[in-house]
């Protein structure tokens, strides 16, 4: 026991920050798998693998029980290999990676198509090593289903921009179902006042005399970034705004629901160019 707590002493701090090289280099052997399988190369398909992995499917049987069942990878590589008319097509919608030191696991969902005809879908769970020729996949488990199963990616970045672009043209309108419904229950808004914090439906309660104009209030975005969370769940994002305050900024987080992506916080700041700085700190002074 005391030399086990000895070598801990000893052991390599590990940083927890994941960077996007990091993630790169994760994601690299499992593209690499998924190219070599599109390709029907299996030499491509075992340089994804560390010697020893193992391929395991979670599924219900016939019998209606839960099974684990086992592949062996060098029957799955010869497979791969083996001359077949389809090509064996895995589509990645999404990865969630998690890296600590020499250890990574990736959470991706999936369709597979047997050349254009979708065969199956579910998720893989897999499990990396970071060897001395670097990340490999050391473990596989999936599940697979007929049911509900993508055909193709949804374009999330189209989504989200009809999404914005509807929210503000409710507030244009006075559409108070879709202003609101666009929010998340827990959903908060930050007007340009300090006291202007609110929950979305705490809002609504504030914004109920605007609402009932033919226009609550009109803001014309330009210029959005979007950015996207790993797991394809959580997105960011930044819009400029012509207002009747003038230059506005809004920024914000979505997240994906069952109901699709709905916003779940937004900040609305005014812009004041670096030339009028001055002049607004003693207007805000006085």
């Amino acid at each position: 026991m005391k030399n086990f707590f000895l070598l801990l002493l000893f052991l390599p701090a590990v940083a927890a920050a994941q960077t996007s090289e990091e993630l790169a280099a994760v994601k690299a052997p499992i593209q690499l798998l998924f190219d070599g399988m599109r390709a029907g190369d299996s030499s491509m398909v075992r340089r994804a693998f560390l010697p020893g992995a193992r391929l395991q499917t979670a599924y219900t049987g016939k019998d209606g029980q839960p099974h684990l069942g086992d592949e062996a990878v060098d029957d799955f590589i010869k497979a791969i290999g083996a001359p077949h008319e389809q090509t064996y097509n895995e589509q990645i919608w999404s990865y969630d990676i998690r890296i600590d030191g020499l250890l990574a696991t990736a959470w991706t969902e999936y369709t597979f198509f047997l050349g254009d005809q979708l065969s199956h879908c579910g998720v893989n769970a897999f499990q990396l090593f970071k060897s001395s020729e670097g990340w490999k996949i050391s473990h596989i488990t999936d599940t697979r289903r007929r049911e509900g199963c993508p055909a193709s990616a949804p374009d999330e970045a189209a989504a989200i921009n009809a999404l914005l672009d509807g929210w503000h043209k409710a507030a244009a309108t006075a559409d108070e179902e879709v202003f609101f419904g666009s929010m998340t229950a827990d959903g908060i808004y930050l007007g340009t006042d300090a006291s202007e914090r609110w929950l979305r439906d705490e809002l609504r309660t504030w914004a109920k005399a605007a609402f009932e104009r033919d226009t609550a209030w009109a803001f014309s975005p330009h210029n959005r970034q979007l950015y996207f969370a790993q797991n394809g769940q959580t997105a960011w994002f930044e819009e400029q705004l012509d207002t009747w305050m003038g230059p506005c900024r809004g920024s914000g987080v979505l997240t994906k629901t069952a109901e699709g992506w709905k916003i779940s916080h937004y900040n609305l700041a005014a812009l004041v160019p670096n030339e009028k700085i001055q002049a607004f700190i003693e207007l805000v002074k006085g």
